[in-house]
């Protein structure tokens, strides 16, 4: 007989039938399948589901039961690199759906991250970034049109703006500066992202420099709570260094 808790082998056996067979979005049994099952109380049985809600394994709909969650995606924070990049280096298929392309007047805050005066002209590009198929980020982004002219009128869905600064435009990027901040979604975010608004986001604010430190490209980049999370490494200083 098992010494764990009967909680954590329903959430065991739970944990193996996902793995073995049940997919993103599949529904679990209900509460008193679970009841019936394992011979447990009800108390036990949420227990088990809330440790796994928890862990991010599965979701509760209100009303409509337990599902298993979608893959939460890791994404390490130790380069410079774009989203195609990123999801290639998870194995996954990049796609993008181009929301807005064109060339406004900068605002006080996009000028300032861009070292240009307010009401210079920038192109704004707004894209659901997906990983394969379903919708991960949505960014927004500005450049100084003078600079990298034409980028606006690419094709947005199939080529990623890094590539085509790079090597199209032939501007290097050298660095670039990330601020991360939860959130939640905007009704014009969560419209895009699939997600109600007022729902958990991470917003990733990034300022991307050429060579001389010169500001290139700004972008707000709207990730779903729910679809990834950010990894990295530090390193603690040597002793005897201030600290």
């Amino acid at each position: 007989m098992s010494r764990q808790p009967l909680y954590a082998q329903i959430e065991d056996a739970l944990l193996a039938r996902i793995a073995t067979g049940l997919a993103p979005g599949d529904r679990l049994p209900t509460e008193d399948q679970l009841i019936g099952e394992f011979g447990a109380s009800r108390i036990t049985v949420r227990r088990a589901v809330q440790n796994l809600v928890a862990r991010g394994v599965v979701v509760t709909q209100q009303g409509r039961g337990t599902f298993v969650a979608e893959r939460q995606l890791e994404q390490p924070l130790t380069a410079l690199t774009g989203f195609v990049e990123d999801m290639a280096a998870l194995g996954l298929g990049a796609s993008a759906e181009l929301v807005t392309a064109e060339t406004v007047p900068a605002s006080p805050a996009v000028a300032a991250q861009l070292d240009l005066l307010t009401g210079s002209p920038v192109d704004f590009i707004e894209r659901v970034r997906l990983a394969e198929g379903r919708p991960v980020s949505f960014d927004q982004t500005w450049l100084p049109s003078g600079i990298a002219e034409g980028v606006v009128r690419e094709d947005l869905e199939n080529e990623p703006i890094f590539t085509l600064l790079e090597e199209k435009h032939g501007i290097p990027l050298r660095e670039a500066t990330y601020r991360l901040r939860a959130t939640s979604a905007t009704e014009h975010v969560g419209e895009h992202l699939q997600i109600a608004p007022g729902e958990p986001i991470l917003l990733v604010e990034r300022t991307t420099f050429t060579i001389g430190q010169k500001p290139i490209d700004y972008e707000l980049l709207h990730y779903r709570g729910d679809a990834i999370t950010f990894v990295t490494s530090l390193s603690r200083p040597a002793a005897g260094a201030d600290r």
